[in-house]
């Protein structure tokens, strides 16, 4: 029964990743993502206490799920530090352009809408964010060791700077609905690691 459950509050989960990316989390009611789950109205307060612990959670398996995959391009064998870290901004890219830059990173879709909305999901989401930020510095730290990456000021400087750039890349690219902003960030960011 317990298996079942899980798979119910994963479903919601999912479907409210899928909509929410695209339409945000205002525009979006909890009937419209109990439909595209199957799952029957009165079962959502079965697994949230409320539309903010819905979103809360959603934030959290959403950065789950975000960190497993980054996880695995930072941690892919035979390559020097530099080569992984640009083949994730090389997913960043791809994933950010995609439906005419739309995206799929709910960190560049709902952190301004949401982070005045609700404490609880700021919070999920600054700890999301850090977590990113802390394994980026990692990877330059580690290709700073290996002579992969030359930076001019610290690891962590140079982690949240990148990050930051790039979140602001996705902006500007939904706001023009073209990649050219992703494009010029790609650029820049091999110029700030020397490679």
């Amino acid at each position: 029964m317990a298996a079942i459950h899980g798979d119910t509050r994963r479903s919601i989960l999912d479907a409210a990743q899928r909509i929410m990316s695209r339409k945000g989390f205002s525009a979006v009611g909890i009937n419209e993502v109990l439909s595209a789950a199957g799952v029957p109205k009165g079962s959502f307060y079965h697994f949230f206490s409320s539309k903010d612990a819905f979103g809360e959670a959603m934030m959290r398996a959403y950065f789950t799920g975000y960190l497993a995959d980054m996880d695995r391009i930072l941690a892919e064998p035979d390559l020097t530090s530099a080569q992984r870290l640009m083949n994730y901004w090389e997913n960043w890219r791809e994933t950010q352009s995609v439906d005419e830059c739309q995206g799929k990173c709910l960190a560049v879709k709902l952190g301004a809408e949401v982070s005045d909305l609700s404490e609880t999901m700021r919070l999920a989401l600054k700890e999301g964010t850090t977590a990113i930020i802390d394994r980026l510095e990692r990877t330059i730290a580690s290709g700073l060791k290996d002579g992969s990456i030359a930076v001019d000021g610290t690891s962590r400087d140079t982690a949240q700077v990148l990050y930051d750039m790039w979140l602001g890349a996705s902006v500007m690219a939904k706001i023009h609905r073209d990649i050219g902003p992703l494009d010029t960030t790609t650029r820049v960011t091999r110029q700030l690691l020397h490679l």
